[in-house]
């Protein structure tokens, strides 16, 4: 039985391409992760997730706790028999969800006390609770909890969420090492923290390297900041983290993002771009987003992206698309997320076919340069 191991099979530049491997499957990295936020991938089976190439699923500690309850979901067998999903979970730690959702937070050095956002209840979330919650859900990959303060907070408030987040995990990891037979299959990431300044980047990822983690997520970006400053962060944080452990970037994001950031040495990702927009309307092509709304698709006979090999694609045309999304049929969401989930995981694959042919850049510009072009009636009405 494999606990968990990381090989890397190429490099081109800082690019890596390789492989995690754990008791419940291999993931091919780069690897995108689509979210499964209360233990279901939105208007998706399981079979239909894999189909897609996925090798791996996000699922959310912090709406699972509150419902159904970690506890029931533990009595039931776990969350992969729970929803049918038999491969690799990663869960986040339920630190974002707390700041973003939730009302009258109150954080002191034990956790988080909040109101929960479905029904004004309140629950304490502290490092021990968020990987207690991770083992029952049966998490493959458990994350450290910490504390996300917005890039424009005042430095001494992102200094202090940065250096209590080091506390945390330190804690994060004592906890999961008390688990049981849990840390004999499963693995922990840790999470680096910092905005987007140098200097507290490297003191936390010092402190991560110090406890020891298998593998390591770089957190607190894509809120807001802006892809230049993003990538202008990824430039040094990246590398500050082992090379050796897979490197993890929380929330990421839109697909030219994803291929700037497997540039950097990223290997894994996760949003919940494919899944949000395949419910509002926006298809992912390698011309850029559409917006199947539109009213130029209505007697389009093409498939959504010519040339793509999803099942809504082979099936089905824009002009059937763009009347269930008018419509507001639950079909529409269905194959559009479909076809936004195999979009993602086909990139993917193309990342790691020029990573490993040495080609990376030329691949990353000829994407850029096609997925970056804005026709002017390609998204509008």
């Amino acid at each position: 039985m494999t606990r968990f191991s990381f090989s890397i099979s190429a490099k081109d530049g800082a690019a890596r391409a390789g492989a995690i491997s754990m008791e419940r499957g291999e993931i091919r990295t780069p690897a995108f992760m689509p979210v499964g936020t209360a233990a279901t991938v939105k208007a998706m089976r399981p079979e239909e997730v894999r189909a897609s190439g996925a090798d791996i699923i996000l699922g959310n500690t912090y709406h699972l706790m509150l419902r159904p309850g970690a506890e029931r979901v533990a009595k039931l067998g776990g969350l992969h028999g729970f929803m049918g999903w038999e491969r690799p979970i990663l869960t986040d730690s339920g630190g974002y969800q707390v700041m973003s959702l939730s009302e009258l937070t109150r954080t002191t050095e034990e956790g988080v006390r909040f109101k929960s956002h479905l029904d004004g209840s309140t629950h304490m979330l502290t490092p021990e609770r968020s990987i207690e919650v991770q083992r029952l859900l049966g998490s493959d990959i458990v994350m450290a909890f910490d504390q996300l303060v917005p890039t424009t907070a005042a430095v001494e408030e992102q200094r202090a969420a940065m250096e209590r987040s080091m506390r945390w995990a330190k804690r994060s990891r004592e906890e999961f090492d008390r688990g049981g037979e849990h840390p004999k299959r499963a693995a922990i990431f840790g999470i680096q923290q910092g905005a987007l300044d140098e200097a507290m980047r490297r003191a936390s990822a010092n402190a991560l390297i110090d406890i020891g983690f298998d593998g390591y997520a770089v957190g607190g970006l894509a809120v807001g900041e802006g892809q230049e400053a993003m990538l202008g962060c990824l430039d040094f944080a990246v590398e500050m983290l082992p090379a050796d452990k897979p490197r993890y970037l929380m929330g990421v994001g839109k697909p030219d993002d994803v291929v700037e950031a497997v540039m950097r040495g990223v290997d894994m990702f996760d949003c919940v771009l494919p899944t949000r927009s395949g419910r509002t309307g926006q298809a992912f092509t390698v011309d850029g987003p559409l917006n199947m709304r539109n009213a130029r698709f209505a007697e389009d006979l093409e498939p959504i992206e010519p040339g793509c090999p999803c099942p809504a694609c082979t099936q089905f045309s824009r002009a059937y698309v763009h009347h269930l999304v008018k419509a507001g049929e639950i079909l529409g969401a269905m194959l559009m997320t479909q076809h936004n989930l195999w979009f993602y995981q086909r990139v993917m694959q193309a990342l790691r076919d020029a990573i490993a042919g040495q080609r990376l850049q030329m691949f990353a510009k000829e994407f850029n340069e096609r997925y970056r072009k804005t026709p002017i009636d390609r998204t509008s009405g």
